[in-house]
């Protein structure tokens, strides 16, 4: 009878550290599974907010579209003189939005980059639009549970080997910019 408790205590005792053991190996990658799920989960919210965001454009929703922009933000254009303010950007952009004549950017690649705390992101992306292809990028910070976005720059991109036509086309308009913000 001893033996027999002798080999049940040893088999149970034996189980519960392989138990352990198991549980001390999976639980690193139990850990780093959850850190990623969380990174890629904070990915698909970012990427599902700017291309919400874009789509609010094409699909003529003005309060959506500039609701999404911080107070004190600033969209960049494509032309030297745009540099708004949100407010200045409404000014601008209402008038398409009333004539249902929006832009309509889709993303065809986009890097998205978080700060330490995962309270800021700034993001690169090409854009399939009316334009052809542009590139933005932007800066979000999280306010209380909302991502704003508090700067967005558009560019247009330009081939290498055409710069020089692309310079020429521009030369009598941005020679005139370009003296008057030296004086």
């Amino acid at each position: 009878m001893l033996d027999i408790l002798y080999y049940f205590y040893c088999t149970l005792f034996s189980t519960f550290i392989k138990m352990k053991l198991k549980i001390l190996l999976l639980f690193p990658f139990c850990f780093s599974t959850l850190i990623f799920a969380q990174k890629n989960t904070t990915l698909l919210e970012i990427n599902k907010l700017i291309n919400n965001w874009h789509k609010n454009a094409a699909e003529v929703h003005f309060e959506a579209y500039m609701n999404f922009l911080a107070e004190d933000a600033h969209y960049l254009g494509t032309d030297a003189t745009e540099n708004w303010t949100k407010k200045e950007f409404q000014t601008f952009a209402k008038p398409y939005f009333i004539k249902g004549k929006t832009w309509n950017f889709n993303a065809l690649k986009r890097n998205i980059y978080f700060s330490v705390d995962k309270k800021t992101v700034w993001f690169d992306e090409l854009l399939d639009t009316q334009m052809k292809i542009c590139r933005g990028s932007g800066v979000l910070v999280k306010t209380g549970k909302d991502w704003k976005l508090k700067q967005y720059v558009l560019s247009m991109t330009i081939p290498n080997d055409k710069t020089k036509l692309v310079v020429q086309i521009k030369d009598t308009l941005e020679s005139k910019l370009i003296r008057s913000y030296k004086q």
